[in-house]
């Protein structure tokens, strides 16, 4: 709303005012006579700025541009021709001048937009080394306390096995931080490879079964292309699943097993759900009998959230690694339409486990932040990345597990 121009009707006293009432009476801050509206107050027109010569040159070099328009500290150029086709190599040429830019298709046109980059400030490592004593300390105690499990069931049932509790501990820990630092490294070096700014991994210690809640790097400049987002995203749940696999087989040699028959029911205990990947191996690998129970070594547990950590990540929606992948196919709204069928999918889930209603309210939540995409929406996937997107459509497949956890 304009501001208003008043006039006080007896001493001619004029201002402006957030307002827009024909008359305020008493209101002159010289006589107290009233203050009438003579008028609205019109903020002078800015006149577009010039453009950065230099800048307007190097575009010249990667497209013929046709009209050009502003809209605050925003350049748009109508795309007549595209020189260049790698993205990544514009946005190269384009930061050292403190510049970004973004390929949009808009109104079957294509559309360049310019914008300031943004500075991103340094990390703090001690934050992260913190985080990672923490963490590793967190997942050893952990460890002990499954341990405590196995190693009882091994003294139940006077069977063989590791039962240095300390030990055990320590593997859990060992595996389950190199399964969470392999899958975000995996993220970090495909974000490196394709000159997106982003932290090393940040682990996160929690008090419970695990002793950690993940880990997670944070992405600080845009992702540049379709192919670099399909990139990122496949790059951490195909890293965690390469060392998971063998962690959880490692782990179920080292486990133990009996007839069902043979086995007390334990009131409350817990039970691991199984994922096609673990079924497989158990079955096709270590050839445990159907009927047969098995008490998990911790290793084994470490392994199983791992699968579960990729299954999870790979879930189509928000801004998840497979959302990222699930965003480089889809449009916007698309997109923000499939995580809102996601999250009441999981949260309908939660026949089968309790957790997938909290899983469903979080995807949603995340889903009104949306993601916004590469900045690069016009170039094609390429070839090798609808491949890439395809095998972890497999992995999600492999590793889902419907009812993550029970108790008997």
């Amino acid at each position: 709303m304009p501001k208003g121009i008043y006039e006080c009707i007896n001493c001619g006293h004029r201002e402006v005012r957030d307002s827009s009432e024909v008359l305020i009476e008493n209101a002159c801050p010289e006589c107290g006579g009233d203050l009438l509206l003579v008028g609205f107050e019109v903020k002078p027109v800015e006149e577009a700025k010039p453009v950065d010569e230099r800048l307007e040159g190097l575009l010249q070099s990667f497209y013929t541009l046709g009209e050009m328009k502003q809209a605050g500290e925003v350049t748009a150029f109508e795309v007549l021709d595209v020189h260049e086709p790698n993205f990544e190599r514009v946005l190269e040429a384009l930061e050292p001048l403190g510049y970004w830019a973004a390929l949009k298709k808009r109104e079957g046109k294509v559309v360049l937009y310019v914008f300031s980059a943004q500075e991103s400030k340094e990390s703090n490592p001690y934050v992260g080394i913190a985080l990672f004593i923490l963490t590793l300390l967190s997942t050893i105690m952990a460890g002990y306390y499954l341990s405590l499990g196995y190693i009882s069931f091994l003294n139940e049932y006077s069977l063989p096995g590791v039962r240095n509790i300390w030990i055990n501990a320590l593997a859990f820990s060992i595996s389950v931080l190199a399964i969470l630092g392999t899958h975000e490294m995996g993220h970090k070096i495909a974000a490196t490879l394709h000159g997106v700014k982003s932290t090393f991994p940040y682990f996160i210690p929690f008090p419970n079964i695990l002793g950690t809640l993940g880990a997670v790097i944070r992405v600080k400049s845009p992702i540049p292309t379709r192919n670099a987002a399909i990139d990122l995203g496949v790059s951490g749940p195909i890293a965690g699943f390469i060392v998971a696999v063998p962690v959880l087989i490692i782990g179920l040699r080292l486990s133990v097993a009996l007839p069902a028959s043979a086995v007390k029911p334990v009131e409350g205990g817990i039970i691991f759900g199984n994922s096609l990947i673990m079924t497989l191996i158990e079955t096709y690998i270590l050839k445990i009998p159907e009927d047969y129970v098995i008490n998990l070594h911790p290793v084994a547990i470490a392994g199983w959230v791992g699968i579960l950590v990729t299954f999870l990540n790979l879930i189509p929606a928000a801004q998840l690694d497979g959302g990222h992948v699930a965003r480089a196919f889809l449009g916007e709204k698309a997109h923000t339409y499939a995580t809102m069928g996601v999250g009441f999918l999981l949260i309908l889930m939660s026949y089968f486990w309790v957790g997938w209603a909290l899983w469903g309210f979080i995807v949603l939540l995340m889903g009104r932040v949306g993601n916004p995409g590469a900045l690069d929406e016009v170039s094609p996937i390429s070839g090798r990345r609808i491949v890439l997107a395809l095998a972890v459509l497999l992995i999600f497949l492999l590793s889902a597990t419907p009812a993550p956890l029970s108790t008997t």
